[in-house]
């Protein structure tokens, strides 16, 4: 959520960003609402004013109907603040977050920037195989029976690379807490608060499962009730920043990605996420560095697994609405012939902590909005994918990475 008076001093910028990553926002709705607000509150004060005056008068039947007038004028006034300050609310979720001035201005996806590569693609001198068709070769997840029983996009993994998904969940996991970051399973049933704290709502609503009890949905990351963990609480600054790391099962409906990767494990309702989220101080510059720590963070895990990837700095249309920051990381998937999204590294600023009023108190006593981060540290199954397709050998079997052999007891999957 934007400050009014952010948005009243920066009313071009806001726009702009707003129009680059193509949302529309009534700018002119928001600051008329914001005036009236204004006036209304300086009359409810004046009023308060005089009845606090006439109240410390000799209570004559004059004075006594005068109160009653001013009590009543008084109530009118404040339901028409509520209506305002609801109004206001509305408009003011609408409007995205503004990008750092560095941040490339694009269309859509073809607009990022490549940042760097890293890792050997492998030459096969044999026609590769999709991790598809690797997983009935050995019996390694069935697709058929998960639709059956779970419906579009079902699946079960089976076998060793049931194993193997425990394996690099845990091993992701791990790391992480060797990093001093806090573990957390985190809850996937969330209120709708932790998804328009987070900024789910109202642009994502459309992804989201909606369950049977009243306010309950399924969080499609742990991001969602890591982020609201301190919702409504401050901090002091000398404990921050706060870094976490969480698993969870995620869900998404995926409503508007039919057609779209239909088959295998790359998009899928239904998986399972280690996320790292990190609360800071409102300092550009610490965020900054800690965004830097989050994408290293990642691609050590990556680099161990020895999977070749490339980072993209994202383009505003791309980056979604919350971010002010944002770099994706990309696996080498031989089946797609390219690279495909196995993390997000984003900076929200003070934006969802406004929503979630989160709040830090400094040295000299004055609080301030909290900034946040996340960045996906592993996802699987889609890391599966990458996993099996660029492990393949030319005798059909799939090496298993160094560092995941001693979780799972195998070093290849045969037949």
């Amino acid at each position: 959520m934007l400050d009014v008076q952010f948005i009243r001093d920066n009313r071009e910028k806001v726009a702009t960003a707003a129009k680059n990553k193509r949302r529309d926002v009534d700018l002119d709705g928001i600051l008329s609402l914001d005036e009236q607000k204004r006036e209304l509150m300086t009359k409810i004060q004046h009023l308060r004013e005089k009845r606090n005056k006439n109240a410390s008068t000799k209570p004559t039947s004059e004075n006594i109907e005068k109160g009653k007038q001013l009590k009543n004028d008084i109530q009118r006034l404040e339901t028409e603040l509520s209506d305002i300050d609801i109004q206001l609310e509305k408009l003011l979720s609408q409007v995205p977050n503004v990008p750092l001035d560095d941040v490339p201005v694009g269309r859509d996806e073809k607009d990022n920037v490549e940042l760097y590569k890293k890792g050997i693609i492998p030459e096969f001198d044999f026609a590769p195989k999709s991790h598809i068709e690797l997983c009935k070769i050995h019996d390694l997840a069935d697709f058929e029976r998960g639709s059956k029983v779970s419906g579009f996009r079902g699946y079960f993994l089976k076998k060793q690379l049931a194993q193997l998904h425990f394996a690099i969940l845990s091993f992701a996991f791990q790391k992480l807490i060797a990093k001093d970051y806090i573990p957390l399973i985190a809850p996937s049933i969330v209120k709708g608060f932790s998804l328009f704290g987070s900024g789910q709502f109202p642009w994502g609503k459309s992804e989201v499962y909606e369950l049977n009890d009243e306010d309950s949905y399924l969080a499609g990351t742990a991001e969602v009730a890591v982020t609201s963990y301190f919702a409504n609480e401050t901090l002091a600054e000398k404990d921050l920043p706060k870094k976490f790391v969480a698993f969870s099962p995620c869900f998404r409906r995926e409503a508007g990605s039919y057609g779209k990767d239909t088959k295998g494990l790359y998009r899928l309702h239904e998986f399972w996420k280690i996320e790292q989220v990190i609360i800071g101080k409102d300092d550009l510059g610490e965020a900054k560095e800690l965004h830097a720590e989050l994408q290293a963070n990642t691609e050590e895990i990556f680099d161990e697994l020895e999977i070749p990837y490339r980072v993209l700095f994202m383009c505003t249309s791309d980056m979604g609405e919350p971010q002010i920051y944002k770099y994706d990381t990309e696996a080498w998937m031989p089946s797609r012939n390219g690279y495909g999204e196995v993390g997000s590294n984003s900076i929200m600023g003070t934006f969802q902590t406004r929503r979630l009023k989160i709040r830090y108190r400094g040295d000299g006593g004055q609080t301030h909005y909290c900034f946040s981060l996340n960045n996906t540290a592993v996802a699987s199954p889609r890391v599966l994918i990458p996993l099996l397709e660029n492990y393949q050998q030319k005798d059909g079997s799939i090496k298993v990475p160094k560092v995941l052999r001693p979780l799972v007891g195998f070093d290849k999957i045969s037949r």
